[in-house]
């Protein structure tokens, strides 16, 4: 069955292979989108900067040279804050569908990323977020062990639709989540304790989403089978299949655990169907 992923990075033109880690063009990416049974991808803008190789000039020029095979969420730099609106005004207008991947390493509650907030809530465009446990490490939003200031914006954006990603989000799922910096960042592992702080955030928050993809929310749903499967039936208008690819030798073993799970009657057709494609579908207006 096919899927939608709602996580893809890739450039507009081949990028030279310099190290291990290296990014495919579009073109280069459709045969290996083929080969996992994924029919469309959201490609993910790295910001504002026109020579960005996959920034939103090029991420809107992929999708006008593959609409069938490709959409776009625009992203914003941490820069002219008065601007925002007037910014995502134009990128929706030109065809974004959201705010996608947003890594501004400034905490939640800063001024910038509320006015962002604020100005997709107006505009309806979806919020898919990295999160990073501190400021001044790597990129990403920033909240604190908890994520209280994430409920603070589910709270004060009831319209707005976010989509939460990266370690630090997935870490909550589990009730008994460590708070220091090194295990935010650790893909999951071990058997899951229940009430976890994600899992009452999803149940009071509808306008809270879940991104799967890499190994962030794999290990996440995989890390405890029983719990994973619970959790994907009782969400499965919520969460999205996706894979956070740069290049056509990566894959994540979700995709192929999802199905696996489906085909022997552990996992609902429905919910599979929800959160491989139908769910992205109705997000992204597909």
């Amino acid at each position: 069955m096919k899927k939608i992923d709602i996580h893809l990075h890739v450039s507009l033109e081949p990028v030279p292979r310099t190290e291990a880690m290296f990014i495919s063009s579009g073109e280069e990416m459709l045969h290996h989108l083929d080969a996992l049974a994924i029919e469309k991808a959201v490609l993910m803008s790295g910001g504002e900067d026109p020579a960005l190789p996959f920034g939103n000039t090029q991420c809107q020029a992929l999708a006008k040279r593959y609409p069938e095979r490709y959409t776009w969420m625009c992203n914003l730099d941490a820069v002219e804050q008065e601007t925002i609106g007037e910014r995502l005004r134009q990128y929706q207008v030109q065809g974004a569908v959201g705010i996608g991947e947003l890594v501004i390493n400034q905490r939640i509650s800063s001024p910038f990323i509320q006015c962002v907030f604020q100005e997709a809530e107006a505009l309806q465009m979806p919020v898919l977020f990295h999160m990073s446990p501190a400021e001044g490490y790597g990129y990403g939003i920033v909240d604190e062990p908890g994520l209280p200031l994430l409920e603070q914006a589910l709270q004060a954006y009831p319209n707005l639709k976010i989509i939460g990603h990266s370690q630090p989000f997935w870490h909550e799922i589990s009730g008994d989540a460590k708070p220091d910096l090194e295990s935010r960042m650790q893909w999951g592992k071990g058997t899951v304790t229940e009430n976890g702080r994600l899992t009452a955030l999803l149940r009071k928050y509808p306008n809270l989403y879940a991104d799967l993809s890499a190994n962030s929310g794999g290990c996440a749903i995989m890390r405890d089978e029983a719990f994973g499967l619970k959790f994907l039936e009782e969400f499965q208008d919520r969460l999205m299949f996706g894979t956070d690819m740069v290049n056509v030798e990566m894959t994540f073993p979700l995709g192929a655990w999802l199905d696996h799970q489906w085909k022997q009657g552990r996992l609902s057709r429905e919910a599979y169907q929800k959160i491989c494609f139908e769910n992205a579908k109705t997000m992204f207006y597909l």
